[in-house]
């Protein structure tokens, strides 16, 4: 059935590509998706909703030399592509000339298709959905008696096919599937309320944590916030824990991106080949993990990807760019339009107990709030919360305080990372201590 739907879908795209020549352009691609899953959510013991996904989206790039047009659409119809090719086709004659515009070089295209074991459709009944999403609420809502509300426990499945296809000759399918459940709850011990969640994802349903155990932490997360206070203004050392962690390297891939760097706004302008990081940090791609969450074996363009540091040895290695950002710069398409691929930072400290005892005494941040980082400048200041830590020991849960830097200072002061990994996204990174930020409160 899925070969028989593969071979359909591929069709469609071969068939839009060709109206593109047809209606004279020079080149084209096209990309083509299909997805069905179900999202189930159970609050206070009760169903809240049930939602059947089930979506289809096409879109299409022309080009008439330089000039680029797009457009899009979801019906699949032989009439409605030869529409959708027409728009293209009308904005691209209109269009200025760009002469970094177009398909990517031919030899840079993916030619090995590995199977990286991303499917796998889980047939779940909306009746266990339901069944799962309860369990996981009760387990969390009966954990302590100061949980006092539930903003509810999701349970979701996705799995999708996507085609893509250009005019030189590429023309690949890929299937994958996403499954994920999570929880939410509040506590309240007198007129202190806090919230907190926790969510477990993976490919393979087999690998997503258990329901209750779902449940329980996130309770347990949620009533160790409780009787949080704010802090006297201060420097101390800082430690990300792990799911916070992803966000500061987040940042730095931004910094080193190709429309970053091409429209000179990132602090990290001209700094390849240049120290960064301590010299015993190792940051790399591994886009062919098997079953991994940012697997793939090519690009949103179709450029092969490859296993490749980033950092070695602390000393920044490369940058991260697409067709178009790379022919800016005069460089080559690092296989990276869409983004970076299972990003990993090689631990160099041990587990989670033993990065908060060598942070000693200072702030352990669990959660950021706000989007204040300046990419020009590399400024860095968000609002956190998180626990105080003296002598390796957590003291009291902290709320209401902003944590300040700046990344270029921030990534030479990393201490340790830790061995913590949170594989639940597409960066693979533990805690990260970092020697001294400036913190402010309200005490």
């Amino acid at each position: 059935m899925h070969t028989e739907r593969i071979a359909e879908l591929k069709n469609t795209v071969q068939q839009l590509l060709d109206e593109a020549k047809t209606q004279g352009a020079t080149a084209a691609e096209a990309g083509l998706s299909v997805d069905d899953g179900l999202s189930v959510t159970a609050r206070l013991g009760v169903v809240e909703t049930i939602e059947h996904h089930c979506s289809q989206g096409l879109g299409v790039t022309v080009y008439f030399g330089h000039r680029k047009g797009a457009a899009s659409t979801t019906d699949l119809s032989p009439a409605s592509i030869k529409e959708t090719v027409s728009a293209a086709c009308s904005i691209a004659r209109y269009t200025s000339e760009d002469d970094c515009a177009g398909l990517p070089d031919v030899d840079l295209l993916a030619t090995e298709f590995t199977n990286l074991d991303l499917y796998h459709p889980w047939d779940l009944s909306s009746e266990k959905a339901i069944e799962m999403a309860i369990e996981c609420e009760d387990a969390a809502r009966n954990y302590h008696a100061d949980i006092s509300n539930s903003e509810g426990a999701s349970i979701s499945t996705l799995k999708g096919i996507s085609v893509l296809g250009n005019s030189l000759g590429f023309l690949q399918a890929r299937q994958s599937s996403r499954h994920s459940l999570s929880c939410s709850v509040l506590a309240q011990r007198g007129d202190d309320m806090q919230r907190d969640y926790w969510y477990s994802v993976a490919r393979n349903a087999d690998f997503l944590a258990l329901p209750k155990e779902v449940g329980m932490i996130a309770a347990e997360r949620t009533l160790r916030r409780l009787g949080g206070r704010s802090l006297s203004p201060r420097e101390c050392p800082v430690l990300f824990c792990a799911e916070i962690a992803s966000s500061l390297l987040g940042s730095f891939v931004g910094a080193i991106s190709g429309g970053s760097l091409y429209r000179k706004s990132t602090f990290l302008l001209d700094a390849l080949n240049t120290q960064i990081f301590p010299s015993f940090i190792h940051l790399h791609e591994q886009p062919h993990l098997i079953g991994g969450l940012g697997s793939a074996m090519y690009d949103s363009e179709g450029v092969a990807t490859k296993h490749r540091d980033l950092v070695r040895g602390g000393v920044l290695q490369d940058y991260v760019l697409s067709t178009y950002s790379a022919r800016k710069l005069g460089l080559k398409s690092t296989g990276n339009a869409g983004g970076v691929r299972n990003l990993t930072i090689t631990p160099t400290g041990g587990d989670f107990e033993s990065m908060v005892q060598l942070l000693g005494t200072g702030l352990l941040v669990t959660e950021l709030m706000g989007q204040g980082v300046k990419m020009v400048t590399g400024d860095y200041s968000r609002g956190a919360a998180g626990f105080w830590v003296e002598n390796g020991v957590i003291q009291y849960p902290v709320e209401e305080i902003t944590i300040a830097g700046n990344l270029k200072d921030m990534f030479k002061q990393i201490v340790a990372v830790g061995n913590d990994v949170d594989l639940r996204g597409n960066t693979r990174t533990g805690s990260i201590l970092i020697e001294n930020m400036s913190i402010a409160g309200n005490d």
